[in-house]
């Protein structure tokens, strides 16, 4: 090849990888365009494991684009109250939200399936049941009709049975009680005679200092102890049976979410995911600790008794029965739930429950 010929195709390479070049750039571009969301949260930072979610997901979504897609995160009351944060992103004030659906039963008590029902699944369960067992689709489905759409991004595992002033040694010991609580947990609760409120978690303590209630449930012991509620009621019981294991989403405008590229989708989505394991891990690790110190300040830990949770269960069948024959969209998701549920335990009382019993009699035994 003489000299002539082979500088004449080099040019022609040249040219032909600058003009591929040149039409790749802008198909780049619109693929991960430069976009910047806002984020409420219906959390505190002062309780900064379930802030973590929202923070997660920014991080994670900004690290997965090189910037390109940034979310600024806002705590409750920054932008719009705690327990408003759904509606501001299904006006369009805000892109997304990081809260739990159970907050918003006023508008259809449907919203509490996407969080935790009294006896409903355990933290695993509800994680399975979204991702594999086709609750993520029912929910959203419903959620249409308020022009929203959510992912999975926390858990807290099994909650506390709250804060009180006195002992709750029998159904009657309930009634009269002003409890803060959260989604249908409340009107199981009114069946017992107890008053339920619902307050934004960086308002109840104030609330149960000053009497406006007389006990309180929140999450566990790692927020609990950061919130100081052993200082005004001592009586620490357990288990929440209201949240078994309770869902945080993360809740986007629908169309908003529908004009983002497949792969903005795709990232949100993931880091979702994300968050919504570094939730549940960070409680794991955390909680053990924190109710250790909550002992030495002067908690005094009782469990429910027999009476008060089979009283509290027939309740709780008896509000769903109801709520079953006189909305289909709440019938729909807690069906499913319950069959989810009932294969769930069949399998966790063979393996799981048999291995972590014995584990838990080597821990009491001081031989772990």
């Amino acid at each position: 090849m003489d000299r002539r010929q082979f500088f004449r195709k080099a040019s022609t390479a040249s040219l032909g990888a600058a003009a591929a070049t040149a039409l790749a750039a802008p198909a780049i571009a619109q693929e991960s365009p430069k976009i910047t969301w806002r984020m409420t949260s219906s959390f505190t930072k002062n309780t900064d494991i379930l802030f973590s979610g929202c923070t997660d997901i920014a991080t994670s979504v900004a690290e997965a684009t090189d910037g390109n897609f940034t979310i600024h995160t806002f705590a409750a009351g920054e932008v719009v109250p705690g327990l408003q944060a759904a509606d501001a992103v299904a006006n369009g004030t805000v892109e997304m939200a990081h809260t739990c659906s159970y907050y918003y039963i006023g508008k259809d008590p449907t919203f509490a399936l996407g969080t935790a029902i009294p006896f409903g699944l355990n933290a695993r369960q509800t994680n399975s049941w979204f991702s594999v067992g086709g609750g993520n689709e029912l929910l959203n489905e419903f959620l249409t009709g308020y022009n929203l759409y959510a992912l999975p991004a926390g858990n807290t595992g099994a909650q506390m049975g709250g804060w009180y002033r006195k002992e709750i040694n029998t159904v009657d010991d309930l009634k009269g009680l002003k409890m803060r609580i959260a989604g249908l947990a409340g009107q199981v609760m009114q069946k017992l005679g107890v008053t339920p409120q619902q307050i934004p978690g960086g308002d109840v303590y104030a609330a149960l200092e000053k009497g406006t209630i007389d006990a309180t449930e929140f999450v566990g012991p790692y927020d609990d102890q950061k919130l100081g509620f052993v200082k005004v009621a001592k009586y620490y019981y357990y288990p929440a049976w209201w949240e078994g294991g309770p869902a945080v989403h993360a809740f986007f405008n629908l169309e908003k979410f529908k004009g983002l590229p497949k792969s903005y989708q795709r990232i949100l989505k993931d880091a979702c995911a994300n968050a919504n394991a570094n939730m549940l891990a960070r409680y794991d690790a955390s909680n053990a600790k924190a109710l250790r110190q909550l002992v030495a300040e002067g908690a005094v830990l009782k469990a429910f008794n027999q009476q008060i949770l089979e009283a509290s269960y027939k309740a709780a069948q008896e509000t769903y029965a109801d709520l079953s024959a006189k909305n289909p969209a709440f019938k729909k998701i807690y069906d499913s739930q319950q069959a989810f549920k009932k294969d769930a335990y069949l399998w966790a009382q063979i393996a799981d429950y048999t291995y972590d019993t014995f584990m838990m009699i080597q821990q009491r035994n001081g031989t772990l």
